[in-house]
């Protein structure tokens, strides 16, 4: 499955990511690839690969070889771009909150149950957070008479806050 792909790295949310970033979108729409296929491809999880060509993640030097052979994309680019000189910046690419409507329902949906969610995990682990750190994300479709409906699953490990 071929298409003609161009992404402008002078638009948000690529302007602030190395030119190559704009590259591998390309290369994957161009080769009709899900970030699921090349997850597989390099042996990562989807959520992981679609973060690190957001510049969210880090990706080795033989997790970078891998994906510019999948993506067919000269690998001294991609390397001389996101190589060991490089580390992500993780947090929001764009404004806050979000314009984006699919971002801006993830950002609702903490605004509006995130003292709920903050309750239940200190009733049921105490006083600490979800580290993202030490997180899976997992993203599934799950067919609904009234249409599919999206589940998200953050499988974050618990970290008690330190008394000193």
């Amino acid at each position: 499955m071929s298409q003609a792909a161009a992404v402008s790295s002078n638009t948000l949310p690529y302007a602030d990511l190395p030119p190559i970033v704009a590259a591998l979108f390309e290369a994957k729409a161009k080769k009709g690839l899900s970030f699921e296929a090349i997850s597989k491809a390099i042996g990562r999880d989807e959520i992981w690969v679609a973060a690190a060509f957001y510049g969210q993640a880090k990706m080795s030097p033989e997790e970078l070889e891998a994906v510019a052979n999948v993506l067919d994309i000269p690998i001294a680019s991609v390397q001389s771009e996101l190589g060991s000189h490089w580390w992500p910046n993780r947090g929001s690419l764009g404004p806050m909150p979000p314009t984006d409507p699919v971002l801006y329902r993830l950002y609702e949906s903490v605004l509006v149950y995130g003292h709920a969610i903050k309750a239940v995990v200190h009733e049921k682990f105490g006083d600490g957070i979800m580290s993202m750190i030490d997180c899976k994300v997992n993203v599934t479709k799950k067919p609904d008479p009234k249409g599919d409906r999206v589940v998200l699953t953050f499988d974050g490990k618990f970290l008690p806050y330190a008394k000193w």
